[in-house]
């Protein structure tokens, strides 16, 4: 009897303990699950696939995975500085993760800087490679995601990733890099951030949707919104239309990862036409919930204390130049230090890559503790 009566006692504190910490089951926040070694790497680079745990902004634990890389020589004496990369759009379904696609290598340009020693970090987000909802251009699940990942980093032995990093990230991934900064110092403390950089960072949701040039990537993205938004939030899909528009936008969000030099199907092609020409006066910026979230998920307007840059092509036809520049001079009224750059180059698609050269010298400034310029007089 005794013997039993243990048994169950020890089965009673079990359950109890897994129900009210489930952490321990899932694991906190930035800890790292897995890092597999990747055989092929650009030369003079070591990297690894990783799996850790993040916190969506609800507070559920979810598996995210990602690319960390450094330096193939040996571990220095200091941890090596870090650069998050916070790619811009690839897709909206697990398949479309950066880390699983052939073209990673090429198509990222934060890469670069593994040459200037640093240990470059790549998530995936959310739902990329991952199970679950991808929360596309839903900052805090996004921005805690990036964080989790330079704290998983610093469990990889081979990589010495230290704790002061930068985020630079273009388009999608320039909105995820404003909101890894806005909520840095209270999610990570531990961390130090150094600099933001943002390339065609969409900012204000509702406008950018408004004023972008390009009505058929307009309406590509559109859907993208919606698919995602609706599972991460359960707002209604009725503003889309009917069960037919519906349709064709999930099946647009959940058939269509952004490839480099890929040319869209025939199928995306008459499904974007269609919608298009269905949603000419769909404005989610007066609709409930999507205005609410739009503006939840836009990066803030009021200085968060670290050096700021933002790099704008005045050709870009997707993310609105005009919201960008009001933007920063929002930033600007509110104290911030903000560096303008006015890209030169085809358009939105290669604004990282374009501005790459300016952005590295600066964030190699603000690791070497140089004062930090701006351009707010100038804007």
């Amino acid at each position: 009897m005794r013997a039993v009566r243990s048994i169950s006692t020890f089965l009673i504190l079990a359950l109890m303990l897994s129900a009210a910490s489930p952490a321990l089951a899932q694991g906190r926040a930035g800890t790292l699950i897995s890092a597999e070694p990747i055989v092929e790497t650009p030369g003079g680079m070591q990297a690894w696939k990783v799996r850790y745990w993040t916190l969506l902004g609800d507070g559920r634990p979810v598996q995210a995975t990602g690319i960390v890389a450094a330096p193939r020589e040996a571990i220095p004496a200091q941890p090596r500085n870090v650069l998050a990369w916070t790619h811009g759009t690839w897709g909206v379904v697990s398949k479309c993760a950066p880390s699983l696609s052939p073209n990673f290598w090429n198509a990222t340009p934060g890469l670069e800087a593994v040459r200037s020693g640093y240990v470059v970090v790549a998530p995936d987000y959310p739902g990329l490679g991952s199970d679950g909802v991808h929360p596309f251009l839903v900052g805090v699940d996004t921005g805690r995601s990036v964080l989790d990942a330079v704290r998983a980093a610093r469990s990889i032995p081979g990589a010495a990733a230290g704790s002061r990093y930068a985020v630079w990230g273009e388009s999608q991934g320039g909105h995820a890099a404003l909101w890894t900064g806005q909520i840095s110092a209270r999610y990570a403390p531990e961390l130090q951030l150094v600099g933001v950089a943002a390339a065609a960072p969409p900012t204000d949701l509702a406008q950018n949707l408004r004023q972008s040039a390009n009505k058929s990537v307009r309406t590509f993205f559109t859907a993208y919104i919606g698919y995602t938004w609706n599972q991460r939030y359960h707002a209604s899909l009725a503003p889309f239309g009917g069960a037919q528009s519906q349709g064709i936008l999930k099946r647009l969000a959940q058939n269509n990862c952004i490839e480099l030099n890929s040319k869209p199907k025939l199928g995306t092609i008459l499904g974007v036409a269609t919608l298009q020409s269905r949603w000419k006066t769909l404005d989610l910026g007066r609709i409930e919930p999507w205005a609410s979230l739009a503006h939840r998920n836009s990066p803030t307007t009021h200085d968060f204390g670290v050096p700021l840059l933002i790099a704008q092509n005045p050709k870009d036809d997707l993310v609105a130049p005009a919201v960008t520049l009001a933007h920063s001079k929002a930033l600007c009224r509110s104290g911030a230090r903000l560096k303008y750059i006015t890209i030169s180059g085809p358009g939105h698609a290669t604004s990282a890559k374009d501005s790459a050269t300016e952005t590295l010298s600066w964030i190699q400034d603000r690791f070497a503790g140089r004062p930090a310029p701006s351009d707010c007089r100038r804007l």
